[in-house]
């Protein structure tokens, strides 16, 4: 890192308790571990937004014959098609923080990579994972179909 860089984390963990009637019982709660990341980025100022995940960037029919990669996407295409949210426990935080990030940065030029952990020093060159950004032509790149990735 150089001196102007900045590095945060957030994480879960911890029983969550509340007070009721004076004692203090267990409740039922969750951290948003992606959403916090987005917010502590956007509240600092940062130009990028970057989540590791074990299973590489955002898929079109992941898993399927006809599956493919998005390699840049547009929070508003992302939105408009609802990605992530059959997945609301894996992908779909994901896919909702980075959109937010990059949507309500006051950071010209704001950009959230998604991708996976193994991958983390190909994810800024654009060789791995999917970055979200505005300005992306016809609002998504495919992984295989740019002029750089063509045979």
């Amino acid at each position: 890192f150089s001196r102007s860089s900045r590095s945060s984390t957030g994480g879960g963990g911890g029983a969550p308790v509340s007070r009721v009637f004076g004692d203090v019982v267990g409740v039922e709660a969750v951290v948003d571990k992606d959403a916090t990341g987005a917010l502590m980025a956007r509240e600092l100022g940062a130009d990028g937004f970057i989540i590791l995940t074990d299973g590489g960037g955002i898929w079109h029919n992941f898993g399927k014959p006809d599956g493919k990669e998005m390699k840049e996407v547009t929070p508003s295409y992302l939105k408009a098609r609802k990605t992530g949210q059959k997945f609301p426990g894996s992908m779909g935080p994901k896919v909702a923080a980075a959109s937010d990030f990059v949507g309500k940065s006051e950071v010209a030029g704001a950009w959230a990579i998604i991708g996976d952990l193994n991958d983390a020093a190909e994810l800024m060159s654009g060789a791995k994972g999917t970055k979200i950004t505005e300005g992306v032509p016809d609002d998504v790149i495919w992984r295989g179909e740019g002029p750089e990735e063509s045979c």
